[in-house]
């Protein structure tokens, strides 16, 4: 599907592949020059981070390792349900590493405060955040985000790694659906 092929269900394309392309660059540029002289290991939260994680990992000129975590607040819509539960847990040990967490989306802000207090609780040197998007209006929770490629209006979104009931993952831009999408 490309962006002129928006199907039955999708409503309007929010990001471009391109525009999200070349923001991934810009904040890659950054975090080159950020942490030059450390070791940094990329913390992807699954499922919705793989692309951005690929897509940022590829674009660092910096060393890095990578590991995942699959923390979950959501059920199979658009509503938190309020829990935390860590599905996967890291493999190695974060004592004295940077730790820059990847994520697709911060909206209430909840999960990811949890997850970074769970994290910096495990002795790291340093635990940042990277959020591809992020919805200001949406805020429940205080989280330092120190990389942001795009703040979104309050509106639910997939693509590019953002899912509805685990549907639309795998697009490579992001856009909003129509209503009949939330029907079946």
């Amino acid at each position: 599907m490309d962006e002129n092929d928006l199907g039955t269900k999708l409503d309007r394309i929010v990001l471009t592949e391109k525009e999200i392309r070349d923001r991934i660059h810009e904040l890659a540029a950054e975090i080159d020059r950020d942490y030059a002289d450390r070791d940094l290991l990329l913390v992807g939260v699954l499922k919705g981070a793989v692309m951005v994680m690929a897509d940022l990992s590829r674009a660092l000129h910096v060393p890095v390792t990578v590991d995942f975590m699959a923390v979950s607040s959501y059920g199979s819509g658009r509503r938190s349900s309020g829990v935390v539960r860590i599905l996967k847990d890291l493999d190695e040990s974060i004592e004295g590493r940077h730790v820059l967490v990847v994520e697709d989306i911060i909206d209430s802000g909840l999960t990811l405060s949890w997850l970074v207090a769970n994290l910096r609780s495990r002795g790291p040197a340093s635990v940042e955040v990277f959020a591809l998007m992020r919805k200001p209006d949406a805020l429940v929770a205080d989280v330092d985000v120190r990389y942001v490629g795009f703040d979104l209006p309050r509106e639910f979104v997939v693509g590019y790694g953002l899912d509805y009931a685990e549907r639309y993952r795998n697009l490579p831009f992001v856009a909003t659906l129509t209503s009949e999408a939330y029907d079946g």
